[in-house]
């Protein structure tokens, strides 16, 4: 039984494939298996998959006929991975080559059942951007608590925002098949996976070496107009929900429903002047309108005055709390060039 199952998921992805599983065949620690989830491909990558596969036994394929998203292809990888630490990486991104060396030892040394590491923001163009994860050392249950779970609760707002990416950490899979965590849906999925996995987990350790390399990638998902959004994002609130009252956080963090709508109220506004949307600029306006007339985001606006939000998003939330929708058309119409 190899002791790290890498999980990488697989869709129209043949330009970034081949340099995503060199970065794991490179690794310095050997005893890994690899599971690429073609997820439907078209373009030549569920052919490319078969071909890494045979050139080295620790590569296993699973191909679904049709594309299904991300969370089931990680569901997948899940069920199928046979090692007692899990790690996610993303087709288009790559790891160090010490990566899983390091991250597996600091489990050894510490005896922690999760450990984490820093990443590299890479900039199109060639910049990189490294950060951290949280401050290096080891993370008991209250800290992983206040470290983690509280911030993806309900302080998402306030720059740094806590980002929920899943693939800075080695995770144990014991854990999540005791608890059965598992994804759900195209967006935001991160995020409740990791609050999930996190209110069961016992100890973390953390290292500041950035072990990652994060591609910001202008065509990714969360670049793109999504025409469900909000059934996504009311989705995601149940969900949370269930594992806040599961979980008993609501005492630690009692707005945390008003700070979460803000937060996904200006995710969907940024959508709605999204390049890809098919409205015309009024009924985009008008979208917003609506948007924030919702039960749910009329409370967060009445009660919450954010702060700390980078310069633009602090612009919309004013014009938002002012109900100033024509200013904050005009804003996107620049910014977007709509």
């Amino acid at each position: 039984m190899p002791s790290i199952s890498v999980i990488v998921p697989v869709y129209q992805a043949k330009a970034f494939l081949q340099g995503c599983v060199d970065s794991v065949r490179s690794q310095t620690f050997a005893d890994w298996e690899l599971l690429l989830v073609d997820d439907g491909c078209t373009d030549g990558s569920s052919e490319l998959c078969d071909h890494l596969a045979a050139e080295d036994d620790r590569i296993r394929v699973f191909h679904v006929r049709k594309n299904a998203g991300v969370s089931k292809a990680r569901n997948l990888g899940l069920r199928e991975a046979k090692s007692e630490t899990i790690a996610f990486l993303d087709v288009d991104d790559r790891y160090e080559p010490q990566a899983l060396e390091t991250l597996w030892c600091l489990r050894q040394q510490t005896g922690a059942d999760t450990v984490g590491c820093a990443h590299l923001n890479l900039v199109p163009g060639g910049g990189q951007v490294p950060e951290l994860l949280l401050p290096a050392g080891v993370y008991e249950k209250e800290g992983i608590r206040e470290g983690i779970v509280y911030p993806l609760l309900g302080d998402r707002l306030k720059v740094p925002v806590f980002n929920g990416f899943i693939w800075r950490y080695l995770f144990s899979a014991g854990i999540i098949r005791k608890a059965g965590i598992t994804f759900e849906g195209a967006y935001l999925e991160d995020e409740l996976f990791l609050m999930e996995y996190f209110c069961n987990a016992r100890k973390l350790a953390v290292t500041e070496q950035p072990l990652y390399r994060y591609l910001l990638n202008p065509n990714s998902a969360t670049h793109k107009y999504m025409k469900d959004l909000m059934k996504v994002y009311d989705r995601f609130m149940e969900r949370k929900e269930d594992l806040v009252k599961r979980y008993n956080l609501e005492e630690a963090r009692p707005q945390w429903r008003e700070y979460t709508n803000w937060a996904g109220l200006l995710i969907a506004i940024g959508n709605e002047y999204a390049k890809g949307s098919p409205k015309n600029i009024r009924q985009r306006q008008q979208a917003v309108q609506a948007l924030c007339a919702r039960p749910d985001m009329a409370r967060a606006i009445a009660q919450v005055r954010p702060e700390g939000l980078s310069p633009n998003k602090q612009m919309v939330a004013n014009f938002v709390r002012g109900g100033h929708f024509f200013m904050l058309t005009q804003l996107y119409r620049l910014k977007n060039r709509i």
